[in-house]
């Protein structure tokens, strides 16, 4: 290549990636409450978001479901708003709102015009302030609650496999219930029990405010102040349990009879927790298994032998602990012990056979892609600084994470395969259609057979 020629796309590949790069400022509120603005005058949109550090693992035994519950509770409104107007509000303001809970985490958002930046911190402030319990309230989203486990999870086909998952592979620990809870749990909660917990966890020192958009910084900072400075700081110790996962002790299997039409095979084996080293090469060698229509998985096991009607895998990385989930749904006329058996082939292959250069770096422009891609818009941008300050306590991971990412080798690919992806560190599930479900009158003819 000529040297100019040369010289030219390196520059122009420097100010690309210094294009690239997040401009933000952070800081502390008295109260505990950490701030961090992005200014992006592009467009005059805002997005306002608050995340709350605290997650399903942060319940007790007995109360599962808690968080997930504040989720839809803390729309109810308070004092100020009248009950059912909280999202209606930001509508007629031309906002979005939603929020969502995980094991970890609650994150509230809403994207308005730039202008209604004040009605967003505003609505925000009051829901942190005094967020109305109350009997009409709680019993309201009592139900709603269980109206969205039973459609997402008791009456969705193969919709019970995280709770089963995670039941076996974190036995002992927080992590063995999933954010959706459980209908005895829920019922059991008094309003003092959701009083309790909302004075505990929902408090500035346990907040991050992330706001990006089209801002003015100064002011920005007055509002804050003026909405969220007389906020007390929360009292109570907030508790952070601690997560041991044990050694499986071997392969755990389980059938699961489900009102379904094809098998499903879903294995989970542990793995390391998010931001460590191993997690990096984990999420290389998802994309390199699942990652489109390129990928292992779905070249070989669904194009070419055609097995699966759908394959592919995901690292469900945890802020105390990971699995790593590899799974397929059945073809007609092929059998759950042939997708197993495929899946593990595809996995062997990964431990045994060096991954050719030229699939490696496919492999890391895709990942580069998505890096970017998650980062190119104002809510995506709130939301990862909002992440990375509270997971890592670096909200600058959002520039510089990638190079973790770039940092990975192939060998190391091979090294976590081999490390994790151990059958005697998963549990597999396979889910059947309930016609295959043996009554015990038929067991009783087995044994005599």
């Amino acid at each position: 290549m000529h040297k100019y020629l040369l010289i030219t796309l390196l520059m122009t590949s420097v100010a690309y990636a210094q294009d690239r790069r997040i401009e933000f400022e952070e800081y502390d509120l008295d109260n505990g409450l950490h701030v961090i603005l992005h200014q992006d005058n592009s467009t005059p949109i805002v997005n306002v978001s608050v995340l709350y550090h605290v997650g399903s693992k942060n319940e007790k035994e007995g109360r599962s479901g808690f968080a997930h519950f504040f989720e839809h509770l803390m729309f109810e409104g308070s004092p100020n708003i009248e009950a059912g107007m909280y999202s209606k509000i930001l509508e007629r303001a031309g906002g979005t709102d939603n929020a969502n809970t995980s094991n970890d985490r609650t994150f509230y958002y809403a994207t308005l015009p730039s202008h209604y930046l004040e009605l967003g911190l505003y609505m925000e402030s009051e829901r942190m302030l005094h967020a109305t319990i109350d009997s009409a309230g709680v019993a309201t989203q009592k139900e709603v609650v269980k109206e969205e486990k039973r459609l997402r999870v008791d009456n969705r086909p193969y919709g019970s496999f995280q709770s089963n998952m995670f039941a076996a592979a974190f036995k002992g620990t927080n992590y063995e219930w999933t954010p959706i809870g459980s209908f005895e749990d829920i019922d059991a909660g008094t309003n003092e029990d959701f009083k309790e917990f909302f004075n505990t966890f929902y408090v500035p020192n346990n907040a991050t405010l992330a706001i990006a958009g089209d801002i003015d910084v100064a002011e920005s900072k007055v509002l804050i102040k003026k909405y969220f400075d007389e906020i007390k700081r929360g009292e109570k110790e907030i508790p952070r349990p601690e997560i041991n996962v044990s050694d499986l002790g071997g392969e755990v299997r389980q059938d699961v009879f489900d009102n379904i039409q094809l098998p499903a095979v879903i294995q989970g084996y542990h793995m390391a927790k998010q931001g460590s080293d191993d997690y990096y090469s984990m999420q290389m060698l998802t994309q390199l298994l699942s990652g489109g229509e390129s990928s292992r998985f779905q070249k070989e096991i669904k194009d070419k032998q055609q097995i699966a009607a759908f394959v592919g895998s995901f690292p469900f990385a945890l802020e105390d602990a990971g699995i790593f989930i590899s799974l397929g749904l059945v073809n007609m006329g092929r059998t759950p012990e042939e997708l197993e058996k495929a899946l593990d082939a595809e996995i062997d292959r990964v431990k045994n056979e060096p991954i050719p250069e030229k699939e490696f770096q496919k492999l890391r422009n895709q990942i580069e892609n998505n890096f970017i891609s998650s980062n190119s818009t104002v809510s995506g941008i709130a939301e990862s600084l909002a992440d990375y300050y509270v997971y890592f306590g670096d909200a600058n991971l959002i520039n510089s994470e990638i190079d973790r990412y770039m940092a990975v080798t192939k060998e190391d690919i091979m090294n976590v395969a081999k490390k994790y992806l151990d059958k005697d560190n998963r549990v597999t599930l396979t889910y059947l259609p309930k016609s295959a479900q043996k009554t015990p009158e038929d067991e009783e003819i087995d044994k005599k057979n």
